[in-house]
């Protein structure tokens, strides 16, 4: 089956000039620098991966050092801020190693980077060939500034052991975080606590809703954390933090329905071109086939049971939608089991049992659902079927239908952003109860998600996929450009509550997606 086209590149559109806004502003050659109430002395990042610089799938050297904490180190510098310590890796492959009483592990691939284009569209490969040489059992010296830790929850931060490399292969432990934990048995906030920072940023909570997203809202593999339970730990972590009597910023989590990884795949992917492999007659008699077999006879079952339009024909002229399956449809299985049989036709006859167990609560996917990014290399690739069953109808998306973990429905969507709508509340509410700053990260993202997009000195910023510049090639992480824009909004934020005029950043100056 042919590669689904993500999209049709224009590289110029990474230097598309518009007529908006100018959002970067801040012309600083002949202004006084000044820290306003604030101590910078001792600034510490709290967060995840987008604190740490993570991108491309990977945390390495570069993008480390293109963490928007970094970037808000050097201008805290010219007031008098520290040096900012991170936990560097070695090179900028990325990925990790973890090594067991039965051998060496690789437990983290290597950056994404695009090595051609195939028909317009990006073709993504590992760096060094998904050999990475990192090993996590190696713990550096700190303490560190920048304690972004990948793949960390809020509750993550709290727990003790997070950086016991014992507890790697459980996953009751942190890979990333053993490499610069203090101690085996402390925990996030407990080597925080240790520095005594006089300044620090929040940024977490994402991953407590974008992991559950990203694994298609299939609670078996991952878990939706409930608001409740979100509220209790941001404000035990909260208040954690306030011991310290350091002064912060805390920023709120953008939708997670909105990144790249869940908005460049439609959910009509399929084609004649595509179904033929490039080949339209070729693709025009694969939908004869699907039609008889299987839209055409199911169409008329669930036609006469009152949801016909869960499955319709597919068109030769038109992109067709993927199959899914829907677990809130009402299951329908013995009801087209029994018309299959009753049918008369001995093809349906023959495959009535396996009809009403495959397709009881399949339906065409339809606007509202999304798509995540790493579900198009499964299209077309084949499940395994019963005997008897013709193997063509394995084709997953197009004949067999994609397991919930492929596929957010318009329902899971919804379940998700009310979710982190609460999250954001519980997140405005600690700031403010502590008189922290304020970041609305929401906000900006939703700002990079609209057509036009963020303008800064000619150059526009969008969440398009590899074209849009602000997102980096796994679609869920920013690009050293995207990281300076939400640098911006942690100093916007910061010289607004506590009286300081830190200078923006040109986000211009700093990466965007690397082209072959």
């Amino acid at each position: 089956m042919k590669k689904i086209i993500i999209s049709t590149l224009a590289v110029s559109a990474l230097l598309f000039t518009t007529s908006c806004e100018n959002d970067f502003d801040t012309d600083v050659k002949d202004i006084q620098v000044t820290k306003g109430d604030a101590d910078f002395t001792k600034y510490v990042a709290l967060g995840n991966s987008l604190t740490s610089g993570y991108r491309d799938g990977a945390l390495y050297a570069d993008g480390q050092n293109e963490s928007y904490p970094s970037m808000i180190a050097q201008q805290m510098k010219l007031v008098g801020g520290g040096d900012f310590k991170q936990p560097l890796m070695p090179d900028n492959n990325g990925g990790l190693l973890l090594a067991t009483p039965l051998g060496t592990l690789q437990i983290a691939n290597t950056k994404l980077y695009i090595s051609s284009f195939i028909d317009g569209s990006p073709e993504l490969k590992y760096a060094n060939g998904n050999v990475a040489t990192t090993l996590t059992n190696t713990v550096l010296t700190g303490p560190f500034n920048n304690m972004g830790v990948p793949g960390a929850k809020v509750a993550h931060l709290l727990a003790d052991n997070y950086g016991n490399v014992q507890g790697v292969a459980a996953k009751t432990a942190n890979p990333y975080f053993v490499r610069f934990a203090s101690e085996p048995t402390t925990s996030v906030i407990k080597d925080f606590k240790k520095q005594s920072p006089t300044f620090f940023s929040l940024w977490i909570g994402n991953n407590d809703a974008l992991l559950y997203a990203l694994a298609g809202a299939d609670a078996t593999a991952e878990t939706l954390t409930p608001a409740v339970q979100f509220t209790q730990y941001y404000n035990a972590l909260v208040n954690e933090i306030a011991s310290t009597n350091a002064k912060g910023v805390i920023a709120n989590i953008p939708s997670v329905t909105s990144i790249p990884a869940l908005t460049t795949i439609p959910v009509n992917p399929l084609t004649a071109a595509v179904l033929g492999n490039g080949n339209v007659t070729a693709g025009n008699a694969t939908i004869d086939a699907l039609n008889a077999q299987i839209y055409g006879p199911l169409n008329q079952i669930l036609t006469a049971l009152g949801a016909g339009d869960r499955i319709k024909p597919l068109s030769k002229t038109a992109a067709n939608p993927l199959l899914i399956k829907d677990e809130s449809l009402t299951p329908l299985g013995v009801q087209i089991t029994a018309a299959a049989t009753a049918s008369g036709n001995p093809t349906l006859v023959a495959l009535a049992g396996y009809l009403g167990a495959t397709y009881g609560q399949a339906r065409q996917a339809k606007a509202g659902d999304l798509v995540p990014l790493t579900t198009k290399a499964a299209i077309g690739t084949l499940q395994t079927l019963p005997p008897g069953v013709p193997a063509s109808l394995g084709a997953r998306g197009i004949a067999y239908p994609f397991a919930d973990n492929y596929i957010l429905t318009g329902t899971e969507v919804a379940e998700i952003n009310t979710t982190i709508d609460a999250y954001n509340v519980a997140i405005k509410a600690a700031a403010t109860a502590k008189g922290y700053a304020f970041v609305d990260a929401n906000k900006k993202m939703s700002e990079l998600g609209s057509q036009s997009g963020i303008s800064f000195d000619g150059v526009k910023y969008t969440a398009k996929f590899v074209t849009g510049g602000a997102f980096s090639l796994d679609g869920v992480h920013l690009t050293g450009r995207g990281y300076a824009v939400i640098a911006n909004e942690f100093i916007k934020s910061i010289n607004a509550t506590y009286k300081s005029n830190l200078p923006e950043v040109d986000p211009n100056k700093y990466s965007g997606i690397k082209f072959p």
